[in-house]
C-alpha cells in the first residue's frame, strides 16, 4: 500500500491562505509570507491530516497559474528558503507535501514567451508555443494559443522535446530542493497523453512513490488514470453529487454514482482505485455556502471521509467558512485565521485520524447497506474487516437495520455497537462503525 491510499490531505492556497496582494510588481524584496504554514502545523496534526497539498508557489504575475518563472518561488510568499523551512517542518512531522504542477500553460511573463514577445518568429523559443501567423487580443503581431480561450494563459508546446525535457528538469530541482512527495497537474484533462506517460516515467524514476494527481472534470477518468500515466484524479462526479445529495433530499445520487465507480458490479468503473475526493476546493463554492442545511455538515464530511477516495479539506472549511464563487474566485482564497475548534473542526479530526489508520477506507471494497431519500448506509471492507457508514439527513430520526453481526465500535462516541440489531440515529445524524 502507497503513502497516499492512507493519507487525508489539507489543501492550501498559498496566496490567499497567506493574504498576498493581488498583483506581482516583479520588483519588491521577497516577503516571508508563507512562513505562517509553519504556525499552524499544530493544527494541521491536531485535525488528523498528514499531507498537504500546495496550490502554486511559483513566481507568478496574478493567481498563480500564470507562471513567470518555475525555478523562482513567488516574491509575494517568500524565499527558496523560506519554502524549505516550511516544507522541512512538515516533514519532521510526518507530513507529505505535494505542489500545483502547472504545465499546460504558463503567464504572459513566462521568461521564455516574454523573449517571443520581444523577437516574434525570429525567437529561439517559439516553437515552445503555438505561434502562427495573425495578431493576439493583447495586440502581439502574432496568433498563439490560449487555454480555453484565456489569452493571458499561454498555451505550451507539450509536443515539443526541449519543452518537455525543460518542465522535467524543473520538477527533478523541486524534488532536490524541496523534497516534494509528487505533484497535483493542473488541467490535466487538457495534457497530451503521451506527455503524461513521459511525466510518469520522469516521476517515478525519481521516487517510486512519488505520487501523480490531475485535475479532470468528466468523462471516462481511466482515460488519465493508468499504470503508465496517473495514480489519481479529481473525482467531480462525485463533488457535484455529494452536495446535490443533501440539497436535493436524495441520497439515491451520490450512491448511484459509488456504486457506478466503486461497486461490485462488473462494469464499475475504478474499483480498487482512490480518487482525489473533496466538497470544496480554491475554485468552487465552499461547502458551508452550498448546502441549503447546514446541520448537514457533519453528515456530509462523515461520507467524504468513508466512501472510496482520498479525502481533501480545504483550508479554513474545518471551521465552516463561507465563499460563494459567484462573488469572485478572492472571496474562494482568503487570509486564513486560526480559530477555536468548533463541533465540525473536531468531527474532521475524528474522521481524519480513522481514515489515516484505516486500511479498511485505503482499500476496502465498497458494497450498500440500505437506501433511501434521505437515509444512506454502506461498507466497507478488506480482508473480513468492516466499516460502516450511516448517514440521516432528515430532521426526524431514522431506524437503520442494517444486519451486521459481529462488534463495531462507534468512533466518534467509542460505543460498543451491536448491528445485527435496529440502531436509530437522530436527525441530521451520521455515525461510522468499524469492527472491533
Amino acid at each position: 500500500m502507497n503513502w497516499f491510499d492512507k493519507s487525508a490531505f489539507y489543501h492550501i492556497y498559498p496566496l490567499g491562505f497567506c493574504g498576498c496582494p493581488d498583483e506581482n510588481d516583479f520588483v519588491s524584496e521577497p516577503q516571508h509570507r508563507i512562513l505562517k504554514v509553519s504556525e499552524i502545523i499544530p493544527h494541521i496534526i491536531e485535525c488528523g491530516f498528514n499531507a498537504v497539498y500546495f496550490g502554486p508557489i511559483f513566481e507568478s504575475s496574478r493567481h498563480g497559474y500564470d507562471t513567470a518563472d518555475y525555478l523562482v518561488t513567488d516574491r509575494r510568499l517568500g524565499t527558496q528558503e523560506d519554502f524549505q523551512k516550511v516544507f522541512g517542518k512538515l516533514h519532521e512531522n510526518g507530513i507529505k507535501i505535494i505542489i500545483d504542477g502547472v504545465f499546460n500553460h504558463v503567464g504572459r511573463d513566462f521568461w521564455a514567451f516574454k523573449d517571443v514577445r520581444e523577437n516574434g518568429f525570429s525567437s529561439r523559443y517559439k516553437d515552445w508555443f503555438h505561434i502562427r501567423e495573425g495578431g493576439s487580443p493583447y495586440g502581439d503581431p502574432f496568433f498563439y494559443e490560449g487555454w480555453e480561450g484565456h489569452y493571458e494563459l499561454v498555451k505550451l508546446n507539450l509536443y515539443n522535446p526541449e519543452v518537455k525535457n525543460y518542465i522535467k528538469d524543473c520538477i527533478t530541482k523541486w524534488k532536490e530542493i524541496f523534497g516534494i512527495d509528487g505533484l497535483r497537474l493542473d488541467v490535466a484533462y487538457c495534457l497530451d497523453e503521451n506527455f503524461l506517460k513521459e511525466l510518469h516515467g520522469h516521476c517515478k524514476w525519481l521516487s517510486e512513490n512519488f505520487w501523480l494527481m490531475g485535475e479532470t472534470l468528466h468523462g471516462d477518468y481511466n482515460r488519465w488514470m493508468a499504470p503508465d500515466k496517473l495514480d489519481s484524479v479529481t473525482n467531480y462526479e462525485c463533488y457535484k453529487g455529494l452536495y446535490s445529495s443533501f440539497n436535493d433530499m436524495n441520497m439515491f445520487e451520490i450512491a448511484h454514482s459509488l456504486n457506478r465507480q466503486f461497486g461490485k458490479e462488473q462494469w464499475c468503473l475504478y474499483r480498487g482505485k482512490n480518487l482525489y475526493s473533496f466538497v470544496d476546493n480554491h475554485d468552487v463554492s465552499r461547502i458551508a455556502t452550498m448546502l441549503k442545511v447546514k446541520e448537514h455538515l457533519n453528515p456530509i464530511y462523515s461520507l467524504l471521509f468513508t466512501m472510496p477516495g482520498i479525502p481533501s479539506v480545504y483550508y479554513g472549511s474545518e471551521y465552516a467558512i463561507e465563499g460563494d464563487k459567484h462573488q469572485g474566485d478572492k472571496t474562494l482564497r482568503p487570509e486564513f485565521e486560526l480559530k477555536s475548534d468548533i463541533e465540525l473542526t473536531k468531527h474532521i479530526a475524528a474522521l481524519a485520524k480513522f481514515r489515516t489508520e484505516s486500511d479498511v477506507l485505503a482499500a476496502g471494497g465498497y458494497a450498500q447497506l440500505q437506501l433511501t431519500n434521505r437515509q444512506y448506509a454502506f461498507m466497507r471492507e478488506l480482508d473480513g474487516k468492516r466499516v460502516i457508514t450511516a448517514l440521516n439527513v432528515d430532521a426526524s430520526g431514522f431506524t437503520f437495520n442494517l444486519n451486521q453481526g459481529g462488534k463495531f465500535r462507534n468512533i466518534f462516541t467509542n460505543e460498543t455497537v451491536d448491528l445485527s440489531q435496529p440502531i436509530v440515529l437522530d436527525g441530521y445524524g451520521s455515525a461510522v462503525f468499524a469492527e472491533e
